[in-house]
């Protein structure tokens, strides 16, 4: 220390004499020396704040998110894995979490992608039952990732929102909702409560698929009170008790009204289980061959033939070795997203669908050849949502089912009349008519200048990468238009969706922001892009379908515009760039440097925390050994 000490002396020594040297040349000079601008510029006002660039305390963070299907479970896990000293409540309208999910329990309820392909990338689940995971079972899974997260403290059920305004002095939404309390019977009397709250960045997973659209004929308002199922005793409803009432029907006659997703699942669930069935039908669809059907049989050897087969034993413990399950899910999903280019107009992977998809389904149709001159399509594969459908084809051949192209004129006391005169009697009826995709939502969102969102979309939906909306700053969601994929994993784009809100949030914490908020020209830009995009595709055809809002024709706002995979690469970067930003210090400095605070970070500064976080193992990003040439790999 003695030898470091003297050498810094002699240093000095030395600096001191050429200081006093440079001193007297510079003392006979400086009259000549013009006055620099820095010595003329006023001081500056300028103060560091007194806080540290990571303090979690520094600038507190609410995030309210609405729903508790896939969107909100993900954004709660994401929420709160980020973002150290958040804030997070999560409100479910229902009375348990799961989405639409929890919502549907009709028969034959049904995954209609591979099993393994429909769940989280960081959470798997090995032991599905079969090819095509039933309802009870996906429920499970997302009951079982709420807990195996701990994101039951968060969770607020019976709690639905019913409004949301965005408060420009503050940065801030304030949420008002009803409660009917968590712990109350669902058939409970008692009056629902109001509630409020107020959140610095609002999240909402509510989705496309949770607002039942009644279509059985215009003009019929008969039956519609009973949500999906019509009775022909009025004063009957079922609740959630499908398979209790099920057991009841081998003596009944029942009509499924549509012939989408829904439809398809229920007509081959209950064919064996009633009397007789009557499928009315006004619309033509393609069934697929089953999705990676194929590659799952190749991969565990099983009958290209089977629909929907079950896992055996054996397989499911195949599925809990790591490295075999890994590569497994792999080759499914790749295989699930090397489709796109079917759903592009005129390609040769377009037409040979239609091919293989035609002569599929006249297979199937055997028994009743003339069916398919009412159901196979003049449209392009894809333009309607493309579902497999195991099962509903050859439930079509039965003798107990008929199916029925006439449209509906009118639902009557007793049963069904169509435009042809034709009545039938009718114990139940069952509408599979869809959901109310135009996202207009049956509450108000209102942003900047008192604009409700629903006035904002219309005619029609635009976002910014169908996560947020130029004047409603801090709002992001997930599922919202043109949210959904024709081909490819959804739930990867649930996630990068998720991730996207998560990087937002912690911008506004890193930097202190009162508001984040897409810039029109950006919501402008994109929504030119979506113009451009899909009349490349089959979507733009003629064809009814929930993608244009339930028309034949007209904008596309149920699907994103471009590939799964391209989504993912998309929302993998953000461009902060079309993004404006407001301040929370806007009042005390314009310093955009105010943020990193004393020059210290809030472990040096209180001694709690790591040190040397910079050598964990998630901040830690080992760069593979580049192979020198020659070498065997």
């Amino acid at each position: 220390m003695s030898a470091i000490q003297s050498s810094l002396n002699g240093q000095a020594t030395a600096t001191d004499d050429n200081t006093k040297t440079a001193s007297a040349t510079n003392n006979r000079d400086a009259s000549k020396l013009p006055i620099s601008s820095h010595e003329e510029a006023p001081a500056s006002t300028f103060k560091l704040g007194d806080f540290q660039i990571d303090d979690p305390n520094a600038r507190p963070m609410k995030v309210i998110i609405i729903g508790t299907g896939f969107s909100g479970i993900a954004a709660g896990i994401r929420f709160r894995q980020r973002i150290p000293g958040v804030e997070m409540v999560i409100y479910e309208k229902s009375e348990a979490v799961g989405g639409t999910w929890f919502s549907n329990r009709y028969p034959g309820l049904a995954c209609d992608i591979p099993s393994h392909c429909y769940q989280y990338t960081f959470t798997n689940k090995t032991d599905w039952s079969s090819f095509y995971a039933p309802g009870p079972e996906i429920l499970a899974y997302l009951n079982s990732v709420v807990s195996q997260y701990d994101l039951d403290p968060y969770i607020k059920l019976r709690h639905e929102m019913v409004g949301a305004w965005f408060d420009e002095a503050t940065g801030k939404w304030r949420i008002h909702g009803a409660s009917e309390g968590e712990h109350m019977p669902s058939n409970s009397e008692e009056e629902w409560e109001e509630f409020e709250d107020i959140g610095d960045l609002l999240f909402t997973g509510i989705g496309g698929l949770s607002r039942a659209q009644w279509d059985v004929r215009s003009g019929s308002n008969e039956g519609k009170e009973s949500r999906g199922i019509g009775l022909t005793e009025p004063e009957k409803k079922l609740n959630n008790g499908w398979e209790e009432d099920v057991k009841d029907w081998g003596g009944k006659k029942i009509a499924v009204i549509g012939v989408g997703s829904s439809a398809i699942q229920i007509v081959p669930a209950l064919q064996p289980k009633v009397a007789k069935l009557y499928n009315y039908v006004r619309g033509k669809t393609w069934l697929a061959v089953p999705f990676g059907s194929d590659k799952m049989a190749g991969l565990l050897g099983r009958n290209t033939e089977e629909q929907n087969y079950a896992f055996s034993e054996e397989e499911k413990k195949s599925f809990q070795d790591p490295a075999y399950y890994k590569q497994f899910r792999h080759a499914l999903e790749e295989d699930l997203n090397s489709s796109h280019q079917a759903i592009l107009r005129g390609t040769p992977m377009q037409m040979g669908a239609r091919e293989v998809f035609k002569a599929n389904m006249l297979k199937r149709l055997a028994k009743k050849p003339w069916i398919a001159d009412h159901l196979v399509p003049d449209f392009g594969v894809a333009c309607r949502r493309l579902t497999p459908g195991p099962g509903y084809l050859e439930a079509l051949c039965e003798d107990n089912v008929d199916f029925i192209p006439t449209n509906i004129k009118r639902v009557t006391e007793t049963g069904i009349e169509t435009v042809d005169g034709k009545h039938q009697d009718l114990d139940v009826i069952i509408c599979a008519t869809g959901y109310d995709t135009s996202f207009k939502f049956p509450f108000p969102i209102v942003g900047r200048n008192g604009i409700d969102i629903r006035t904002k979309w219309s005619p029609h939906p635009k976002t910014y990468l169908a996560m947020c909306v130029d004047g409603f700053p801090n709002w992001f969601f997930s599922l919202g238009p043109n949210s959904g994929v024709g081909s490819g994993s959804l739930l990867t784009l649930i996630e990068k969706q998720v991730d996207y809100a998560v990087q937002v949030a912690m911008k506004m914490k890193r930097e202190r922001l009162k508001s984040v908020e897409a810039k029109r020209e950006a919501v402008e830009d994109y929504d030119e892009y979506i113009e451009q995009y899909f009349p490349t595709t089959v979507y733009s055809e003629k064809c009814r379908s929930w993608y244009k809002m339930g028309k034949e024709e007209g904008r596309v706002v149920g699907l994103w515009p471009g590939s799964t995979l391209q989504a993912l690469r998309v929302l993998q970067c953000p461009r902060w760039e079309d993004f404006d930003y407001e301040r929370i210090d806007d009042d005390k400095t314009k310093n955009r440097f105010y943020y990193l605070g004393d020059g210290m970070t809030f472990p040096e500064k209180t001694g709690a925390g790591s040190r040397a976080w910079y050598l964990d193992d998630d901040h830690i990003n080992i760069p593979p050994v580049p192979m020198r040439a020659g070498t065997i790999s």
